[in-house]
């Protein structure tokens, strides 16, 4: 439960959370866990030069199984994916059913793959309430138009999307909301209702068909026939599902109502057919059985009727609900289907009750997410982080992959050709994953990427924190990690290096649990850190070629961020050492330090793993600087120019540096860290090693980091590789708004190169590098990423993070310029506190009305029924804050939820000067008032706690309200569930401590010289 003052109150979703902790109730064994793109991944590529995209493109998904997942619209599945629900449409133009989100495969595009559909994550907890947006076409979907126009395209201009076809213009779409709830207390009672809204000047038709159907595990041979499930009608509306495993479950249609002049009921039309690859259509070969994949496309569309099976029997079900009585669904209207997926045996649904349940499940939803952040902001905050949340929730998905099963084929398929196990992951011959992972995007990245998951775990720990720590403890377990030690990175090449942020999300996840939460899960520490030994070591053995703690490393997922390829020899020969990967393995060692004096506060044992990684950190933070003990070499830190470089060298005193201004340089501000004199005192064993070493090895110490001897606020000791002077710097550049510093963050490459790109000539081969604010104009790593000049949200959380450990040292004294040359000093508490705001500039609205994501897209920007809904982008235009790459990354664009939940309160508009300590003074006291009053519960009837915000439309409601708006809730209480009166009192009392709580923080706001609002030492460092 979220801690207020002390007190301890669940929700009714974390009750269900506590439920599923303690194996009382399996609340997530469903969930958003379908994929919304399985074609064209590695898992399906059985082709003999490993090309994905072309060996199992769109087209083929309709008519072709599926051997490792499956793909839908609003997909909910069994944490094993053996049995899906989904939904398709049709808007009788279209060739065949919408049953996948369409999007382009990485060769089609002009920057690689990407989506082109309009669908939004408005909803989720875990996993009691989901809700989904798909905004479908009236007019025939743009498929060939999407192709033709960004193959015309080039890199320099942009993507060709769904909205630039004109597909949209008059309105002419549907809304489609589609909301999952669970019941009360039952966990395997799904609820499915899907409002279709014709936002268009004219009646249109619109086909409803939700699917439910089996993974397809019997073709390959490796299960016997036996376990083979299977669907068949059971009643009138309903049909019976058989599952070795799942048991037996009910799939219950409600009649919906008509929208003719009639004014009879549209009743469902039950399909069924095998999930079997159609061989005639796609190879000309004969079929295994009448009955396959497509039977519903060819029926419906095609009006093929030998298509289903008129047994009622298969793999695959389908309800058909027919919306075209009379033109369709009149203008401003809906159309309604509602489906419970139960154990129980029924053949009747209550159509009052059911909404009953799942408009309680919202209002639960919004409690949940209240009483995570309940201090005053904007509705427009709000929502942004709602939906921020709720991304991480739908981008979660069973991920199926065995190496040996892939590598080697199945016993009743064709061998695979042998030229495919060598095309990739050879070494990874160990993996076995069947498991639910946070996905980095739904559609464009259905696989995991390890960096990105790590990211994930943050937002994730806030609101799921057992979840997070799963995905933390699987990427170090046997059967993922390899056995010399590496974590996988990707599907694409498992043995491509990311940064070894792996510690610092362990270690944030395990902190932010505590603090929210009041639990302090060691063994999940302990257990995780056992396993990071070995992937240090590996980073060790394997990425400092000399051992003399400067590290290569490769790309580390900045893809072309550099001169050269990072993961490919250079031109130059030589070797190139990396300043981002030795300040990320300076980074590692600070997190492992945190990690085992944490762990020493319990087993004293730790205390010597400690000293370990304290040593090893100042050889890194050393060898950055001086390589030889030499004051007079090169190396990576470039004194004159106030930055650190990326350099090539040949051995020995031979080493050239790249002068480009980049992330890279940055990167070492993140080996930082404090340690407190209290935990010092408490640890004596470790305390006796640092002073012996501040005595004996004290010229290495003094040279090139904040001085050892020196104590700053609070008496504490610092650990970094940068030097006062140094930090001075390089923040005079990261803080220039013609370098780094931009209107929505920090650039991943200075604005300096614009005017002033680097270039290299290697043996009549021009190698250039400058900055590109916008979509990547290189096809390095498939060119659907740019790290020169955009903003990406996971470097600069840490780099927030690192001037707030920065701030935990030296206090208010020290102060830089922000922006450089603007003559305005701030502490760097208010720095990162400023780039936390700038970044949530990307989304917030202008006063205007605009959103900076959105590139002044009138529709997106004013339209009622798109302005409110957000799209989550990979990376952000450097120069205008425009929204790029992947649509849905709510992986570790997530992150800004949590930026949200530290620094909302006091986020100021768009373009609006920071607001002077006065005025901030009485915009805390009125807030204070408006949102805390007295902190006396309050009396009147209780409901759950919801602030304005959480009750304001974002958008379309799925109800009968006319217009579809969210404010049309009752606010009467239920017809069917009566409240408590002994939970009302807890509610009451909860209240009361969590008024105390918002009073406390605003008060401490409120004193611009608090260092609470800038950092909390316990979110970062390990404390006595």
């Amino acid at each position: 439960m979220v801690v207020f003052d002390g007190h301890e109150y669940l929700t009714e979703e974390e009750k269900r959370l506590q439920e599923d902790r303690n194996r009382e109730k399996y609340w997530k064994k469903w969930g958003p866990y379908v994929a919304e793109r399985q074609w064209a991944t590695v898992r399906e590529d059985y082709s003999p030069d490993g090309d994905a995209w072309s060996h199992f493109p769109h087209d083929h998904a309709r008519s072709r199984a599926f051997r490792w997942g499956e793909d839908g619209i609003a997909g909910v599945s069994d944490t094993h994916g053996y049995q899906s629900i989904a939904f398709s449409f049709w808007n009788e133009k279209d060739d065949f059913l919408k049953e996948r989100l369409f999007g382009l495969s990485n060769p089609q595009g002009n920057h690689g793959e990407s989506v082109k559909e309009a669908h939004f994550h408005v909803d989720n907890t875990p996993h009691s309430y989901m809700k989904f947006l798909y905004k479908y076409p009236q007019k025939k979907f743009p498929y060939e138009d999407l192709v033709k126009e960004n193959a015309r395209r080039t890199r320099e201009e942009p993507e060709y999307q769904i909205t630039d076809t004109g597909v949209f213009d008059e309105d002419r779409y549907w809304d489609i909301f589609i909301e999952t709830a669970k019941d009360h207390d039952d966990p395997d009672e799904l609820l499915f209702r899907v409002t279709a809204w014709n936002r268009g000047p004219d009646p249109a038709p619109l086909h409803i068909i939700p699917h439910v159907w089996f993974r397809n595990t019997w073709s390959w041979g490796r299960e016997p026939e036996e376990k083979k499930p299977s669907m068949g009608i059971h009643a009138e509306g309903v049909a019976k599902s058989k599952h070795w495993y799942l048991g037996d479950r009910y799939f219950l249609l409600s009649p919906s109502p008509g929208v003719g002049m009639s004014g009879e009921d549209v009743l469902p039309r039950m399909m069924f057919t095998e999930n079997d690859t159609n061989f005639k259509s796609l190879y000309d070969q004969e079929n295994n059985q009448p009955y396959v994949k497509d039977a519903f496309h060819r029926y419906i569309v095609d009006n093929e009727k030998s298509a289903i099976n008129p047994a009622q029997t298969g793999t695959k079900c389908a309800a058909w609900f027919n919306f075209n009585e009379d033109g369709g669904v009149n203008p401003g209207e809906c159309a309604v289907v509602r489906f419970r997926f139960s154990k129980k045996e029924q053949t009747y649904l209550d159509e009052e009750l059911f909404d009953e349940i799942i408009d309680r499940r919202r209002d639960e939803a919004d409690e949940f997410y209240y009483r995570i952040s309940p201090l005053p902001m904007t509705d427009d905050l709000r929502n942004i982080q709602r939906q921020a949340f709720s991304g991480m929730m739908w981008t979660k998905q069973h991920y199926l992959f065995i190496w040996d099963q892939w590598a080697n084929g199945d016993p009743s398929m064709p061998p695979p050709p042998d030229s495919r196990k060598s095309v990739r992951n050879s070494q990874w011959k160990h993996l076995h994953c069947d498991d639910i992972l946070s996905m980095p995007d739904s559609w464009e990245y259905p696989f995991f990427a390890a960096w990105d998951s790590a990211f994930h775990c943050i937002p994730l720990a806030m609101i799921d924190p057992d979840f997070a720590k799963k995905q933390l403890d699987l990427f170090t377990r046997e059967w993922y990690c390899h056995p010399n030690g590496q974590i996988p990175a990707y599907e694409w090449n498992f043995g491509d290096v990311n940064p070894p942020v792996h510690a610092w999300a362990t270690f944030r996840t395990f902190k932010i649990e505590r603090k929210l939460y009041g639990r302090q899960d060691l063994d999940f520490l302990e257990r995780v850190f056992q396993k990071l030994l070995l992937n240090f070591t590996w980073w060790v053995n394997r990425k400092d070629a000399e051992g003399k703690n400067v590290f290569e490393g490769g790309f580390l997922g900045l893809d072309n961020i550099g001169l050269f390829n990072r993961s490919e020899p250079l031109p130059t020969g030589g070797v190139l050492e990396q300043a981002d990967s030795t300040g990320w393995m300076a980074f590692y060692c600070l997190s492992m330090l945190n990690i085992a004096l944490e762990l020493a506060k319990h087993r004293r044992i730790y205390e010597d793993i400690a000293s370990k990684f304290f040593e090893h950190f100042i050889f890194i933070s050393d060898a950055m600087t001086f390589r030889m003990g030499s004051k007079e070499e090169k190396s990576l830190w470039n004194d004159e120019d106030g930055f650190y470089y990326d350099a090539i060298s040949w051995g020995g005193p031979w080493i050239q540096q790249l002068p480009v201004r980049s992330l890279v340089g940055l990167i070492p501000l993140y080996a930082t860290a404090t340690l407190e004199p209290e935990l010092m005192n408490k640890l004596p064993s470790f305390k006796k090693r640092v002073e012996w070493f501040m005595q004996n090895r004290c010229d290495l110490a003094e040279r090139n980091m904040a001085s050892i001897r020196k104590r700053g606020k609070g008496n504490r000791i610092l650990l970094s590789i940068v030097s006062k002077s140094r930090l001075e710097k390089i923040l005079s550049r990261m803080l220039d708004e013609d370098e780094f510093l931009s209107e929505h963050g920090i650039r991943s490459m200075s604005k300096f190169h614009k005017e002033n790109p680097f270039s290299m000539d290697v043996n009549g081969q021009e190698f250039t590098v400058g900055y590109v604010p916008g979509d990547s104009d290189s096809g390095l790593f498939g060119g659907n990423s740019n790290w020169r000049g955009p903003i990406w949200l996971c470097v600069n959380f840490l780099l927030v993070e690192s001037l707030q450990r920065f701030f935990l040292f030296y206090g208010h004294e020290f102060q830089v310029e922000c922006p450089t040359g603007s003559g305005e000093y701030m502490h760097l508490g208010k720095v990162s506190e400023e780039i936390q705001h700038r970044l949530q500039h990307l989304f917030v609205r202008t006063d205007d009305g605009r959103r900076s994501i959105n590139a002044g897209d009138d529709r997106l920007d004013f339209d009622p029924h798109w302005k409110d809904y957000l799209w989550f982008h990979e990376f952000f235009d450097g120069d205008t804050g425009r929204g790029l790459g992947a649509t849905h990354q709510c992986g570790w664009t997530g992150l800004i939820a949590r930026m949200i939940h530290d620094t909302g309160v006091n986020c100021r508009l768009p373009h609006t000067p920071r607001t002077p300590s006065v005025a901030m003074a009485h915009y805390f006291d009125d807030m204070f008032q408006r949102s805390v009053g007295t902190g006396v519960p309050h009396t009147g009837k209780p409901r759950h706690i919801r602030r304005s915000s959480t009750a304001r439309s974002i958008g379309a409601r799925s109800d009968f309200s006319l217009n579809g708006d969210d404010d049309a809730r009752s606010a009467t209480g239920s017809a069917f569930y009566r409240e408590d009166p002994e939970r009302s009192r807890e509610k009451e009392e909860a209240d009361a401590h969590m008024h105390l709580y918002i009073s406390d923080q605003l008060n401490r706001y409120k004193d611009e010289n608090g260092a609470s609002g800038y950092a909390n030492g316990d979110e970062y460092e390990t404390k006595a």
